[in-house]
């Protein structure tokens, strides 16, 4: 049994709640655990959509660095990989997935919300990655998925400068997508999740497929990805479900079978 990672489904959501006190700290432990929620929550059929929560008081404030202060180069280098596969695993869910963060999301913590589709905070949250204190950089994708997010100018000056960002400042710029009351962060989470609850799960995993293949390659490369994508659907049974509800309903009545 986990000790520090579950996976709660309830109503077609999968929740994955870390929840090591007081901080949330991501062990080695806590990383193996997460990748085994995620994988669950990837392959279950009755989760359409996942969230990942450190709970009400905080998201997770980054790397045990007492496991890590002995380590030396050799060390890291024969896990670093694995380090950021376990770190990064939430974007390898084919479903929508959302990070609901409360407090702090710093370091590997912040690595572990920016995996997400969609981030929603509360105007609690601070999100930074401090590593270049520790005389390091981020070493679980931070410095590759905040570029991505905010553009390479920002990214560099959250990474160089350790500094943390407000709820208020993440959001301008284009760090989080929402920010509400932090009692309300859960909540928030789970309404954007619903939506996807009975929804083509086929075609949601193709689009999230294409939109994250795609961006990493030149224009031509990701229309081509696209294509390969959207043929593949015309084998589902969703497919044949949603046209066939359009043409003798309208649009948004099908309902859909994840097949």
């Amino acid at each position: 049994m986990p000790e520090f990672v579950t996976l709660e489904v309830d109503g077609g959501i999968g929740t994955i709640r870390l929840d090591r006190p007081p901080m949330n700290a991501l062990n080695r432990q806590v990383q193996r655990e997460l990748v085994a929620a995620a994988r669950e929550a990837d392959e279950r059929d009755d989760v359409a959509a996942v969230i990942v929560y450190g709970g009400e008081k905080i998201f997770a404030a980054g790397a045990d660095i007492k496991e890590m202060e002995g380590l030396t180069a050799a060390d890291i280098s024969r896990v670093a990989l694995d380090l950021q596969r376990s770190i990064g695993v939430v974007s390898e869910i084919a479903k929508p997935t959302v990070a609901a963060v409360t407090g702090y999301a710093l370091g590997g913590g912040l690595e572990v919300a920016s995996s997400a589709d969609r981030r929603i905070v509360g105007d609690n949250a601070k999100l930074g990655v401090p590593e270049i204190l520790l005389g390091i950089i981020p070493g679980g994708g931070g410095t590759q998925r905040l570029a991505r997010l905010v553009g390479p100018a920002k990214a560099k000056e959250m990474v160089f400068t350790g500094r943390q960002v407000r709820a208020e400042d993440a959001l301008a710029m284009g760090l989080v997508d929402e920010v509400v009351a932090p009692d309300d962060v859960y909540e928030a989470a789970r309404r954007w999740a619903s939506q996807f609850v009975g929804g083509a799960g086929r075609a949601l995993a193709a689009a999230k497929a294409s939109i994250d293949e795609g961006i990493e390659a030149d224009l031509e490369t990701g229309l081509k990805v696209e294509a390969r994508l959207f043929a593949a659907l015309f084998t589902t049974e969703d497919q044949q479900i949603g046209m066939k509800s359009f043409v003798e309903n309208g649009p948004g009545k099908a309902k859909f079978t994840g097949r």
